[in-house]
C-alpha cells in the first residue's frame, strides 16, 4: 500500500492549513492510500547549520539530531509521495517549512535522492496576496530533488484567515479535490508502470 506524509507547516493545528490537508487525506482514504499528517508548524525546529553533516556521515540524517526533525525526514524517505502545506508568511513559507527544506534537502542529497521521482505537492493559505511565493517556494524544493509536481484544475490554495475560512471558499476545496484525486491517478500510474 501506498504511504503519503502530508506536512502541516502551520503552527495552527487545526487552522485552514491543516483543514486543506485534511481534505486531500479524505479522498486517500477513499482510494485506500495510507497517509499521515505531520504537525511541523508546532515542532521547535532549528535551521541548517551549514556544518556538512550529513555528507560526513551519510547515514541519512541531519547533524542536528536533538529536535525530531530525523524523524520526520525519515518518514518523508521512506513515504511514496510528499504534500507540504504552508500558510504565508510575509510572502513565503513558514520558518519550520523552509527548514525543513533546507535541511531535509541537504540530507536528501548527500545520501543518495531518496525523494527522486516521488511524487509532491504543495498546499498554500493565504489572506489575500504572496501564496504565489509561498507555492514557488515548495516547488522549487521538489523540482531541485526531481520530484514529479502534481497540480490541479487551479494553483493549490485557498484564500482564508480565520480558521474555518476555507471551508467557505468552494474553489479552493475544489481545488483540492481535483489536487488528491490527480494525486491518486498518479500514484495508480506509478504502480502499473512498475508491474509492466
Amino acid at each position: 500500500m501506498k504511504k503519503i506524509i502530508l506536512l502541516n507547516g502551520s503552527p495552527r493545528t487545526h487552522g485552514n492549513t491543516y483543514q486543506s490537508l485534511e481534505m486531500i487525506q479524505n479522498i486517500f482514504k477513499e482510494n485506500e492510500i495510507d497517509s499521515e499528517i505531520i504537525q511541523l508548524g508546532s515542532m521547535n525546529i532549528f535551521g541548517c547549520k551549514a556544518c556538512n553533516g550529513c555528507y560526513k556521515n551519510k547515514n541519512n540524517k541531519c547533524s542536528i539530531d536533538n529536535d525530531g526533525l530525523n524523524e520526520v525526514i525519515n518518514k518523508v524517505f521512506n513515504a511514496d509521495g510528499l504534500i507540504i502545506g504552508s500558510p504565508t508568511y510575509y510572502s513565503n513559507v513558514t520558518g519550520n517549512v523552509k527548514n525543513f527544506i533546507d535541511r531535509c534537502g541537504y540530507v536528501n542529497n548527500a545520501n543518495g535522492n531518496y525523494l527522486k521521482g516521488k511524487p509532491g505537492a504543495p498546499i498554500v493559505s493565504v489572506r489575500r496576496s504572496g501564496g504565489n511565493f509561498t507555492y514557488a517556494a515548495i516547488n522549487f524544493f521538489f523540482g531541485i530533488n526531481e520530484m514529479p509536481i502534481i497540480t490541479s484544475s487551479y494553483w493549490n490554495m485557498t484564500l482564508s484567515l480565520k480558521q474555518g475560512d476555507v471551508q467557505k471558499d468552494e474553489e479552493g476545496k475544489q481545488t483540492f479535490v481535483n489536487l488528491a484525486n490527480n494525486f491518486v491517478d498518479f500514484l495508480r500510474k506509478m504502480v502499473l508502470s512498475k508491474n509492466t
